[in-house]
């Protein structure tokens, strides 16, 4: 999933600048450093491939919105795959899997720039 949205960073730039967090863990998560970029940037879009709900990326979100609400510019967003098995051919997991092209525009529709 980082090299999609390494690839959807390189699409939008140099209009759009992204910062790009990888936890190497989830526990421990280091919450501080994605706090800080909160800080910077204002704005968050959560990436992984596991469904939205009841997954990590929901987990990040609950601590986003608990600690540092007061710094976004905009609702937080998770993307993942849709609320489905993911299939074992590649066609069918592209389906279902976030591809780079819905990375950049759900980056464009949480900053306005549809």
């Amino acid at each position: 999933m980082v090299e999609r949205a390494l690839k959807a960073a390189e699409d939008l730039s140099p209009e759009i600048d992204i910062e790009i967090i990888d936890p190497r863990t989830i526990y421990p998560l280091d919450m501080d450093l994605i706090l800080e970029s909160i800080k910077k940037t204002e704005n968050v879009l959560i990436v992984h491939e596991a469904v939205t709900r009841f997954g990590i990326g929901a987990e990040i979100l609950r601590n986003i919105t608990d600690n540092s609400f007061d710094y976004l510019d905009s609702p937080p967003k998770v993307l993942g795959s849709i609320d489905t098995p993911i299939p074992y051919s590649v066609p069918l997991e592209k389906a279902v899997v976030p591809q780079k092209n819905d990375i950049v525009r759900t980056i464009r529709e949480i900053l306005g720039k549809q």
